[in-house]
């Protein structure tokens, strides 16, 4: 990102001694020898110390300070921030320097130390704000500074609260560009200009997403790997979560799941295109759940699901086959028409409203899988990953995905999914505020 250059350091002040008459005297040949004779001496006992002469110390720091000085010129200002603005939620990264020097803290100003101190004593911030503190990343190097990265998300609804906070703690004396991805960083900006006089730079969310997923892999998970599946997926006892070597990803098919669906396909970091997608995502999810179900956040939703039962609601392939449709290759047990059996008055009276909500979650999940099945076909690419919101603490979901690639695609595919899921579109923002070009 291009402005960011702090003034030059280190610029020395020349002038000359005057003698009360107001003329530069200049020193005797006598006086020229002795001086000459300290310094040579005081060379030759620094050097035999092993710490070079003055002079080579001297040259020495100035190169130290220029370095320092090219560095500072190519980063910009703290703090550094990267937001992904989406249909249902805001994903806030933030870098916390943790490598602060005693001259940077005494020149620091208030409302810099304010908004550190905020962001990072907290784990709630209202009654919707929350910093994932489990996916903390720690003694991350960004830029040539040391610090950690926080990870924090709030309500889109929510938005004008965020911005008036900003307002508040005086953000636009501090930064005059804030990085920022999704739909919402068109909607919103001219809110953040009006309100806040803050200034966005829009970037492309796909981008953004692919830049975070390579980053984030790439310096692992506080020393973990990021990227796992699952073994035995629909089995209680023998799942496991397993770790998964993404090293040499490409191509892969990247599914992103959020309020709505996107499916890329990526064959390098520079070369990816957007397959296809689908409106049906996790909004929709949580849109169903709170009409048939009266619930109103998305934790509530899943946890109705986990106590439900989907083949109540279903109709599956033994409901209108009285057992397998052996010559495709159906079993019984797999979906047929999803909430077919609430044709009929009887079962409608039966179910329960955590029924009604594991078979929505059932329901988007399968559609989710069957378009991404036939893309990775098409695409001719066995390695699938899925990020998003949608899977946040979305277990259930996950181990679903995993079964159905590995089910119907006969063990050619495999699910790979992240630890930091709907995170990597404001990692990629944060990236690009950082990119000096």
């Amino acid at each position: 990102m291009n402005g960011y250059h702090s003034p030059d350091e280190g610029d020395t002040e020349t002038g000359k001694e005057e003698t009360a008459g107001g003329k530069q005297q200049r020193p005797s040949k006598e006086s020229a020898s002795r001086t000459k004779a300290a310094d040579g001496a005081e060379n030759a006992v620094a050097a035999a110390a092993g710490g070079g002469t003055p002079r080579d110390r001297l040259a020495s720091n100035s190169r130290t300070r220029q370095r320092i000085d090219s560095l500072k010129k190519n980063r910009p200002p703290f703090p550094w921030f990267g937001m992904d603005i989406g249909g249902t939620l805001v994903k806030l990264v933030y870098f916390e320097p943790k490598d602060i020097t005693a001259e940077e803290e005494q020149e620091e100003v208030e409302n810099l130390k304010s908004i550190r101190k905020y962001l990072t004593s907290n784990v709630a911030y209202g009654s919707t704000g929350i910093r994932d503190v489990h996916l903390e990343l720690k003694d991350l190097t960004l830029c040539g500074r040391k610090g950690n990265l926080h990870f924090i998300r709030f309500p889109t609804q929510d938005m004008p609260a965020f911005i008036q906070m900003g307002r508040d703690k005086h953000f636009s004396s501090l930064h005059t560009t804030l990085c920022a991805t999704g739909g919402g960083a068109y909607k919103f900006e001219p809110d953040f200009r009006e309100m806040a006089d803050l200034q966005l730079l829009k970037l492309d969310e796909l981008d953004c997403l692919i830049k975070g997923v390579l980053y984030i892999d790439s310096v692992k998970f506080n020393g973990h790997s990021e990227c796992y599946y699952f073994e035995n997926p629909t089995d209680p006892v023998q799942c496991q979560k397993k770790p998964y070597n993404l090293e040499n990803p490409y191509p892969l098919l990247l599914v992103n799941i959020g309020s709505g669906v996107s499916i890329l396909a990526v064959y390098s970091k520079d070369n990816y295109k957007r397959v296809t997608g689908t409106s049906l995502g996790g909004g929709t999810f949580l849109g169903l759940c709170c009409l048939l179900t009266g619930c109103s956040t998305f934790e509530e939703a899943l946890e109705m699901a986990t106590r439900g039962e989907s083949t109540t609601v279903d109709k599956l392939v033994r409901d209108i086959y009285g057992g397998d449709y052996e010559r495709f290759g159906l079993p019984g047990w797999a979906v047929a028409s999803s909430f077919g059996n609430m044709m009929c008055k009887e079962k409608r009276e039966s179910i329960c409203k955590e029924d009604l909500a594991r078979a929505t979650l059932v329901t988007i999940t399968n559609n989710i899988g069957s378009i991404t099945r036939m893309c990775a076909l098409n695409e001719n690419i066995d390695r699938v990953v899925f990020v998003g919101n949608f899977l946040r603490i979305n277990t259930l979901s996950m181990k679903l995905l995993a079964y159905a690639m590995d089910y119907w695609s006969k063990g050619q595919l495999k699910a790979l999914f992240l630890e930091h899921e709907g995170y990597f579109g404001s990692v990629g923002a944060l990236l690009e505020l950082l990119n000096p070009t």
